[in-house]
């Protein structure tokens, strides 16, 4: 009688049992009705908060130190006591993160759950902060009479794609436990103030990964269940789930993960300052590197912080991000108190720009978190509140710079009148540039001629707040040769339009020769 070798059976075996165990994994559910303490609910509303502000101000001293490289093990981060109060009283501005939040949190405070999306976009948009990228493009846009969403759409703000949104998000999770798609509806319409596709996903995904770590204390559930709200069919979809799968292929090295993501995932096509440079502010990439540090930190507070700022790039809002949804899903009772004794000296001071510190923060988040248990077939009593389980859909499909490729940038560094023309091959062109001048009113005129016709008149002006941070764009032109001139109908003395670069899109990645 011929014998089966024992070594084949074992090994299938094996399979099989891994397979089970990772069925049983993706089985997980939560039950339809899930019911907490009052006091649990607020616990992990204020671990959501303390965490995004100890993640930011860890990562602060490396934002985007780290361009298309990691930040490796040797290289010190240092948490000394007093180090919070410090950023808060000498560089306000490294809490974007949470001061652009509490913008939108004040909205739903003052004006309700069913406040308009133009009071959103007006208050953002007036606010006294400096503002970059997709933000400051949709504050342009907005004073200029672009409301949203087309405020955020793509052939009206080239940052569309950039990572905005996605560290504004936290808010909107944070007021919906266990409830992603409320989440998802809340960042429909604040999200597209500022950004569009990948860019509106990165917050979406954010948003409904703190709504699910109400409900669940598994990290790799949160982040894979979350993940269910965005269309397959999107880049951002695929890039976060091939980071889940290095996560299993590689589940003892961070860096192998980061190493992959980097391969196929961090060229950017949109952000004009990213094209073609080791910069990267795309949500997509850094959306990626929230998840390697949740993934890889396996619920360690600073493991995860830590990844998170190490691999690179915007490195303050990615462990603000993680350690914000983990905060939630562990509680702040359950922070290291190395963390805590710093956060506590800073609870009651007001964010810049704001009259809101992080104790309002935690007070008005609650408030909005019961209203919309409720709202949601939930039930809130004096002591508890059930929330209605919501599994989560995917939101709508929307692509940025569908069909555009960047082939070419060119340096230019002239001034408008000393540029007779641009002239290029391709689809589209951005023109980076800046106007200087004097007198913080000023608003340069310039007509921008594209093939000899009329593209725009563009309203240029010189106050850092309200500037465009382009000087023109144009996408969707017939592929072809094109040429692009200027008037500038105002020119003030002591006043200059700088061109600095021009970067040109085609309908594939290579030019014809």
């Amino acid at each position: 009688m011929k014998h089966t070798p024992l070594y084949p059976i074992l090994l299938i075996a094996g399979l099989l049992l891994i397979s089970c165990n990772e069925s049983k994994k993706q089985e997980k559910k939560i039950p339809s009705e899930v019911t907490l303490s009052k006091e649990t609910l607020m616990d992990k509303i204020k671990g959501g908060w303390a965490g995004q502000a100890i993640g930011c101000t860890y990562g602060g001293p490396t934002e985007f130190r780290y361009q298309g490289g990691m930040i490796h093990d040797y290289v010190p981060i240092d948490w000394e006591k007093g180090n919070m109060k410090w950023w808060y009283e000498n560089v306000p501005g490294l809490y974007d993160d949470i001061y652009m939040d509490l913008t939108f949190v004040d909205v739903f405070e003052r004006l309700g759950l069913d406040a308009p999306v133009d009071s959103f976009a007006m208050a953002f948009a007036t606010a006294g902060y400096t503002l970059w990228h997709a933000n400051q493009s949709a504050r342009y846009n907005i004073l200029q009479g672009i409301m949203p969403p087309e405020s955020g759409h793509w052939l009206n703000n080239p940052h569309a794609d950039d990572i905005d949104y996605q560290i504004e998000a936290d808010y909107a999770g944070l007021m919906t436990p266990g409830m992603p798609n409320t989440a998802s509806e809340i960042s429909d319409k604040i999200g597209h103030i500022m950004n569009y596709g990948d860019g509106w996903y990165g917050g979406v995904y954010v948003g409904a990964m703190y709504s699910l770590a109400f409900v669940s204390d598994d990290i790799e559930f949160i982040v894979t269940e979350a993940l269910k709200t965005i269309p397959v069919e999107s880049s951002f979809y695929k890039a976060m789930n091939d980071v889940i799968g290095w996560h299993k292929q590689y589940p003892d090295d961070w860096k192998q993960t980061w190493f992959e993501c980097e391969c196929k995932w961090s060229q950017d096509i949109g952000c004009p300052d990213g094209v073609f440079s080791p910069f990267n502010i795309d949500a997509l990439i850094n959306s990626a590197y929230i998840i390697i540090g949740l993934l890889y930190g396996e619920g360690d507070f600073f493991k995860t912080m830590d990844i998170a700022t190490r691999c690179g790039q915007d490195s303050d809002c990615n462990p603000a991000s993680a350690a914000g949804i983990l905060g939630t899903m562990m509680g702040y009772g359950n922070i290291p108190a190395k963390w805590m004794d710093n956060l506590k000296e800073v609870e009651d001071m007001d964010f810049a720009y704001t009259t809101i510190s992080l104790n309002d923060a935690y007070r008005m988040s609650l408030n909005h978190a019961l209203q919309l248990v409720g709202r949601n077939n939930g039930k809130v009593t004096d002591n508890e509140v059930t929330i209605a389980y919501q599994q989560p859909v995917p939101v709508r499909y929307e692509k940025s710079f569908e069909g555009l490729f960047p082939v070419k940038k060119t340096a230019v560094n002239k001034s408008v009148t000393e540029v007779d023309s641009l002239t290029f091959n391709g689809t589209g062109i951005v023109v980076k540039g800046h106007v200087q001048s004097g007198n913080p009113a000023y608003v340069a005129q310039l007509e921008v001629y594209i093939d000899g016709a009329l593209s725009e008149v563009a309203q240029l002006p010189a106050s850092y707040i309200t500037r465009r941070n382009d000087i023109t764009w144009k996408y969707q032109l017939p592929k072809a040769d094109h040429n692009v001139t200027f008037k500038w109908l105002n020119p003030e003395k002591d006043s200059r339009i700088q061109i600095t670069e021009t970067i040109i899109y085609s309908d594939s990645n290579t030019q014809d020769k």
